[in-house]
């Protein structure tokens, strides 16, 4: 029965954990799906923004990542107070780097998209979607800090429901302003910049919303002392919650000063302790992403050498295949909550079954969907463009793609898991190693030097994903990460 409860609870976390990152994931295939009616190019110039876009949100998850495993360990021992300071610490510290990196990102839109080979016919377009992304990305920082703390609390259908608006916002948005309909302008990339940046902003707006639980209601005046916490109510107006450990709801001024007072005792004095386990955490975790994504960035501007069609079929090709891993990572991410929760009540056993049950439902899933991938492959290339080069090449790509998801999902569930363990530098240790010497030096041998293109590249993909997957396995299995805890610190 106990067995059974644990595989609900599971699926019950991991449906809206899917749901939201497939709408994610469509957030940005919307971008590229449409602008292809608008020209190839204008989806090349969107690609590469969108990779150092997806780097810059890596700088963001360190604090997010971080601090999603610190609540999930909190939560499951029963530290309300700690899970108040990290999510407290999380939102204070993404809210200064976001502002910074923003501010990056538009002064320095064109040196930094110079620096990583984007074409000069393709550079008007890069510029502007980057300045206007990337110069209101710090909302997405919010955003991130938000859903990471409503999941790890098991409220997964939350981050969900601000994903489902935001992909129609930003549908309505590129249907409008890509193609100029309902009496708005063509502005083509920029169009969809607005509309990107728009949604981005919606979402972090209704997570916040989420997060403080906003109602309206009208009642007695009383104050009511619950095992969740303060319930204030008075007379007229308004009145919001805090849905976090604790439940807090006034209307008045003299009620919120109350519950301010309430909730900054748990920074008199500051946790600089929890700040550093935030750190702690956060920085190996997001070191493993961050070598990836420069790893990548890094080969597409090798693939960009080669010419634009193979920068558009790499585009074509990413974009899909972030569909093929959207089970395993939905299905390790509701796992790891559960993880973490085990972790924190020192369980080490159920971790581990639960861990293995997880990595072999991930594995199953993947794999029925690379293959289905492969073998329609042709078909959806064929809809997205007409360039022979990108269909016949892409076509190939996903073939090897099957092989390359038997490894990749190894990683996806072995870094995950092993970080919300406490385990956060052994991964980042193995994956800059095998990124950079197997994945950048084999996919360029391969790719420039013996002259089989993007398709000798995607070839050390494999190989990379396949290696680090081996290595992160058999310490999973080990079990060296027991006693790793941040919730006995």
């Amino acid at each position: 029965m106990d067995n059974i409860s644990v595989k609900k609870n599971l699926y019950r976390l991991t449906m809206p954990i899917f749901i939201d990152i497939a709408l994610v994931m469509l957030l940005g295939a919307v971008d590229t799906v449409m602008l292809s009616r608008y020209s190839d190019d204008a989806v090349a110039a969107v690609g590469l923004d969108n990779q150092l876009i997806s780097f810059v949100f890596l700088v963001y998850q360190f604090v997010s990542m971080g601090a999603a495993i610190l609540c999930a360990q909190y939560y499951g021992a029963g530290y309300r107070t700690r899970f108040m300071q990290i999510v407290g610490i999380a939102v204070m510290v993404n809210t200064l780097l976001g502002m910074a990196v923003s501010c990056a990102l538009w002064l320095w839109a064109e040196p930094l998209l110079t620096s990583f080979g984007l074409r000069e016919n393709l550079m008007p377009d890069g510029v502007r979607y980057l300045q206007i992304t990337g110069s209101l990305s710090f909302f997405q920082a919010l955003s991130l800090t938000f859903s990471a703390a409503l999941r790890s609390t098991g409220k997964t259908i939350k981050p969900m429901l601000s994903t489902v608006a935001v992909n129609i916002l930003n549908i309505v948005g590129n249907y409008a302003l890509i193609f100029g309909h309902w009496g708005l302008p063509a502005m083509g990339v920029e169009g969809a910049a607005w509309a990107t940046a728009g949604s981005r902003i919606a979402s972090t707006v209704i997570l916040a919303c989420f997060m403080t639980g906003i109602w309206r209601a009208s009642a007695s005046v009383k104050k009511d002392i619950t095992p969740r916490g303060i319930v204030f109510h008075t007379l007229r107006a308004s009145y919001f919650v805090i849905s976090l450990p604790f439940k807090v709801v006034f209307k008045s001024a003299s009620a919120a000063r109350t519950v301010y007072a309430s909730y900054s005792r748990y920074f008199r004095p500051f946790p600089w302790q929890e700040m550093k386990n935030l750190f702690h955490i956060g920085i190996p975790a997001m070191s493993e992403e961050m070598s990836y994504s420069l790893s990548q960035i890094v080969i597409t501007f090798f693939i960009n050498q080669i010419s634009t069609e193979a920068l558009t079929t790499k585009v074509y090709c990413t974009t899909t295949i972030t569909f093929v891993i959207l089970f395993s990572t939905s299905i390790v991410q509701g796992g790891d909550i559960l993880v973490g929760h085990y972790i924190g009540q020192l369980r080490y056993r159920a971790a581990y079954i639960l861990g293995n049950y997880v990595y072999r439902m991930a594995n199953i899933l993947t794999l029925i969907v690379a293959s289905l991938l492969a073998l329609g492959g042709h078909f959806l290339l064929t809809f997205l463009t007409s360039n022979d080069y990108i269909i016949t090449t892409g076509t190939w790509i996903f073939c090897i793609d099957l092989f390359l998801s038997y490894g990749r999902v190894k990683n996806i569930f072995a870094c995950g898991t092993l970080r919300a363990t406490g385990d956060a530098i052994y991964p980042v240790i193995v994956g800059v190693i095998c990124q950079w010497s197997v994945a950048v030096g084999i996919a360029w041998c391969l790719g420039i030097p013996m002259g089989l293109g993007i398709i000798g590249m995607w070839i050390g993909f494999c190989l990379d994903e396949n290696l680090r997957g081996v290595i992160l396995m058999k310490r999973w299995h080990s079990l060296k990460w027991k006693g790793k805890s941040f919730a006995q610190k």
